[in-house]
């Protein structure tokens, strides 16, 4: 796979079109094998749609069988996806400690400065605050298309995601996250589910996200400290679009939640506002608004500095702003 290790020449990627954003050069790209990628699909053909499911997230699988099991699952039907009884995982009660230690901002600027990293969006980070939680329950997956195409079809008055190209649902990628939804139209969605199932579905708290992710121990990253390339759906090496949820095995967070370091980056409920005792941040991101909702987790158009468990931002209305949710339900 092309290495973009050279990002964008320590560039605001808020000041660059897309392709130059995401390190692509003006040629087309080519980042999965097609001719090994079909090869694994003639090889799994025939095979049931459990051991697929099984084998999409085997970590001993080499990814072009995990990708090659989640495309055959998206068209044959994926059974970890029910839309009445989506996957969640238990987060116990605690007292956790989340958020940046403002001394720790340069080297972290520094670190990720090639990709063009701004000092003012770390120091939104800051500082260190310590915040009870209730027990609650996260999903184990972000949202997908085929959920969501089925909320769409209850509510045809919403917005179409605007990755649905002329507004045609795509049947292949139907275990692929949604993405390109309004922060709102995330919020329906769960308000939607609740009421058709009578659970307290809801998106969760920007804290509750970051302890999902992290576990609580103050980690960098879901799966630890050292980035890596390859171990979520990242700009670096992934395919360049999204992929089928849970085929990242080693990015699955501490209470088994999969792609909340990629794959497609999460609203959470709540608006930006600076931690306690932390600075307000006028960044690129409030230019021109009132508030703006947070999101988190990396994703497949972005660098792996996104997928930093502490990482804030939110939407930009540009293609390479890939906007996608999950779930928590209150207990």
């Amino acid at each position: 796979m092309d290495d973009l290790a050279a990002g964008t020449g320590g560039v605001n990627p808020n000041l660059l079109d897309d392709r130059t954003a995401m390190g692509l050069p003006a040629s087309f790209v080519d980042r999965v094998d097609a001719q090994q990628l079909g090869a694994r699909c003639r090889r799994l053909a025939g095979t049931g749609s459990r051991e697929l499911a099984r084998l999409a997230e085997d970590p001993e699988a080499d990814f072009l069988t995990r990708l090659a099991c989640g495309m055959l699952l998206a068209l044959l039907g994926d059974p970890r996806i029910e839309i009445d009884r989506p996957v969640m995982l238990e987060v116990p009660a605690a007292r956790v400690r989340l958020g940046l230690n403002p001394g720790r901002v340069d080297a972290v600027v520094k670190a990720w400065s090639h990709v063009g990293v701004v000092r003012e969006w770390i120091v939104k980070e800051t500082p260190e605050y310590e915040v009870w939680i209730p027990s609650f329950r996260i999903a184990r997956y972000p949202v997908t298309n085929q959920e969501y195409r089925t909320f769409l079809t209850e509510r045809p008055g919403t917005p179409l995601p605007s990755s649905w190209q002329f507004g045609v649902y795509p049947p292949h990628l139907a275990n692929h996250p949604v993405w390109s939804v309004a922060p709102e139209d995330a919020d329906a969605y769960a308000a939607w589910l609740a009421h058709r199932t009578g659970r307290a579905f809801r998106l969760p708290t920007e804290a509750e996200w970051e302890y999902a992710a992290s576990g609580g121990d103050g980690r960098t990253y879901p799966w630890g400290e050292e980035a890596g390339v390859g171990l979520a759906n990242t700009v670096e090496a992934g395919p360049l679009s999204t992929t089928p949820v849970g085929i990242y095995p080693a990015a699955r967070s501490p209470f088994g939640a999969d792609d909340m370091a990629g794959n497609v980056e999460e609203y959470v409920a709540d608006d930006y506002r600076p931690y306690p005792g932390g600075p307000v941040v006028d960044d690129d991101l409030a230019a021109g608004r009132a508030s703006y909702r947070v999101a988190r987790g990396g994703s497949f158009t972005r660098y792996t500095d996104l997928a930093r468990c502490r990482r804030r931002h939110g939407r930009h209305h540009r293609a390479f702003y890939a906007m996608g949710f999950r779930l928590a339900e209150s207990l």
